[in-house]
């Protein structure tokens, strides 16, 4: 009689919905839970595979007429600052990163807020409350981490702190091969510091002084306003049918 193994992952499949990316399309979902002591392994396979987390839920794309959503990394190690992003660097050097454990505080649900309120009005995520933050943040069961960004302080070379109120959070999954940037969001208060596009900057440095190959950004459409920023980061990879493949940008 054959034995399966109790923490053998069931995934399942959610029902038709309107596509947030393309008009007309509707998505499908595929979905398993990371829970127990293999969750962490679980959530780099998976990962690796083209899923995403939210929660203890790992995720992936399952349309039926549609294969437009496509798994990004960049290859921290080779990673190169193009001009524009060396001004981004120059323009928040005033910040610094805190690395926290996955917890959260009225303050960064307050940022939260304020942000979702500016820039995501109508999206999904726009009624949440606080207990949904708190749930987003620390309903996990791997190794996750909230970066908390700051002005840097008098004694940040003492400290590695920064002081002063909260301008970014990014919440981030270490694993065996890089940094999956889970959610991040930023004060909408200040776009001309491109904030966005910092925390990714940062987090690829962070990789590479960890020696981590790979910094995750989820899903990239191509045609897709707000997700046309992924592919700014090169080099990069997208997998493909046959695996992850080094992405060429198109004259």
């Amino acid at each position: 009689m054959t034995q399966h193994p109790t923490q053998t992952p069931q995934f399942f499949l959610t029902a038709p919905s309107p596509c947030p990316y393309i008009d007309g399309q509707f998505e499908r979902k595929v979905f398993t839970h990371l829970v127990g002591e293999k969750a962490r392994e679980l959530n780099d396979l998976l990962t690796q595979g083209g899923f995403r987390r939210s929660q203890n839920i790992a995720y992936r794309p399952a349309c039926e007429t549609c294969r437009a959503c496509v798994s990004v990394r960049i290859l921290a190690g080779e990673f190169k600052l193009t001009r524009s992003m060396r001004r981004v660097v120059k323009r928040n050097e005033d910040l610094i990163g805190v690395v926290r454990d996955a917890e959260p505080s009225t303050e960064q649900y307050a940022l939260f807020r304020s942000y979702l309120d500016a820039r995501h009005r109508r999206g999904g995520m726009s009624d949440m409350t606080v207990l949904d933050y708190a749930m987003m943040v620390e309903d996990t069961h791997v190794d996750t981490k909230v970066v908390e960004y700051r002005r840097r302080g008098p004694d940040t070379f003492i400290t590695g702190k920064g002081e002063g109120e909260l301008i970014a959070v990014a919440l981030t999954d270490r694993m065996s091969d890089g940094l999956s940037m889970v959610y991040s969001y930023y004060n909408p208060d200040m776009e001309d510091r491109s904030l966005g596009t910092f925390m990714i900057l940062d987090h690829v440095a962070r990789a590479r002084t960890a020696g981590l190959p790979h910094v995750y950004l989820g899903y990239w459409v191509n045609g897709s306003r707000k997700m046309n920023y992924k592919i700014r980061f090169l080099p990069q990879e997208h997998l493909g049918p046959k695996g992850w493949d080094r992405y060429e940008v198109q004259d």
